[in-house]
């Protein structure tokens, strides 16, 4: 198996920033993306969205393909990406397990959480 560890845990951006692109796209449809799946608690400006495509297509996390549109480039997470995204998503599954298992959470009428 490949030497995963050094990647994890990913940022909550990162995160969704890879989620995102199990589908080619680009910058702005990944922007777009990022904010659906996190439930718009995830807002990425442009140039936060550069830099960390920059850093993931040096990590080889993603990577570039050919779009018909000249004007914008299209990118899609790598095989080495996706093991590096069932990692950290086996990570926090563990989290969450070891915490429900200590700190039971109980939802109110309200639908929030608290502590039972």
């Amino acid at each position: 198996m490949l030497e995963l560890n050094k990647y994890l845990p990913l940022t909550e951006t990162t995160y969704y920033i890879l989620l995102s692109l199990l589908e080619p796209a680009h910058g702005y449809i990944m922007m777009q993306k990022v904010e659906e799946l996190s439930n718009q608690k995830v807002k990425i400006a442009a140039g936060t969205m550069y830099g960390a495509i920059e850093n993931l297509l040096k990590q080889k996390l993603i990577t570039a393909v050919k779009s018909t549109d000249k004007r914008r480039k299209t990118y899609v997470i790598t095989e080495k990406g996706r093991e590096v995204l069932r990692q950290d998503c086996e990570r926090m599954k563990h989290i969450v397990q070891i915490t429900e298992k200590f700190l039971p959470l109980e939802i109110t009428r309200d639908g929030g959480m608290e502590n039972v």
